[in-house]
């Protein structure tokens, strides 16, 4: 891997990990159109350390103020007696999930998954799905945090294991099923975001692991590039979404999901991509 590649590679991973764009699609189709081909999966694990170090630091101190939350909820065995500790059962719940079917689905989201009409399908659905859960939430007026729930948790992991299929994004998926559940915009983020840390570095740790042998073929700089600039952007981003969303919907990332796609589907038809 050039020096370029980890700047593009890093910066991509950064910004399109955290916004309901799709990291996974964009990894896929962006060194495709750059004629890089796909950069392989010791790669993607490189720089998405990158943005789990972001995240974890963002929010270091929702982090340490959940985990106070939890394990005084345990000592008092009042597990939701106060926001805090119910909030970090939440995130608990969120999780189970998509740490289950990771483990069961890991040969078809290496596999089957990584198909090129099978992010552009999924950059379509999940576009039609927030439109639908946008124009739901307004009609039925939106819940704030004081009344999200251990139910809404559940909704909202079992709508994260669809990130799983590349081309749906984290938290497009999430946000989609929180705005079903009438959450503002910037809870849904915001929610999505904390539940997203245990997720994202168990299967950051894990591709690490599993991909230390490739690792030594990428070499020490573009490593190092790769995950300081994906760190950088994914900060950005995380900094930009959660900022964007109190005031405005996801309408934005919906019709750039639709245009993508249909780029994507004209690149295929014309054989520039397969």
């Amino acid at each position: 891997m050039s020096i370029l590649e980890a700047i593009v590679l890093g910066l991509v991973q950064g910004l399109t990990e955290f916004i309901p764009i799709s990291s996974s699609a964009h990894l896929k189709l962006v060194p495709e159109l750059l004629g890089w081909g796909d950069p392989g999966a010791a790669v993607s694990a490189v720089i998405q350390f990158g943005t789990i170090v972001a995240v974890i630091i963002y929010f270091a101190r929702d982090i340490l103020r959940l985990i106070a939350g939890f394990f005084r909820g345990l000592v008092t065995r009042r597990p939701f007696a106060d926001q805090d500790s119910a909030e970090a059962w939440y995130v608990i719940v969120a999780t189970i999930p998509i740490l289950v079917l990771g483990v069961l689905l890991k040969d078809f989201i290496h596999g089957v998954f990584r198909s090129t009409w099978v992010i552009t399908i999924q950059l379509v659905t999940i576009a039609v799905l927030l439109q639908l859960a946008e124009a739901y939430a307004r009609r039925r007026g939106f819940r704030t945090r004081e009344d999200f729930n251990i139910k809404d948790a559940a909704i909202m992991g079992a709508g994260q294991c669809i990130a799983l299929i590349p081309g749906s994004s984290r938290s497009g998926s999430t946000i989609m099923t929180a705005l079903f559940r009438r959450m503002t915009h910037d809870y849904a983020a915001r929610f999505s975001f904390l539940m997203s840390i245990p997720a994202i570095t168990a299967a950051g740790v894990y591709e690490l692991f599993s991909e230390r042998a490739a690792l030594a073929k990428i070499g020490t700089t573009p490593i190092v590039v790769s995950i300081l600039v994906a760190f950088v952007s994914g900060w950005a981003s995380i900094w930009f979404l959660l900022r964007y969303l109190r005031t405005h919907t996801t309408h934005v990332f919906i019709y750039y999901r639709y245009v993508l796609a249909v780029v994507v589907a004209i690149a295929l038809w014309t054989g520039y991509m397969k």
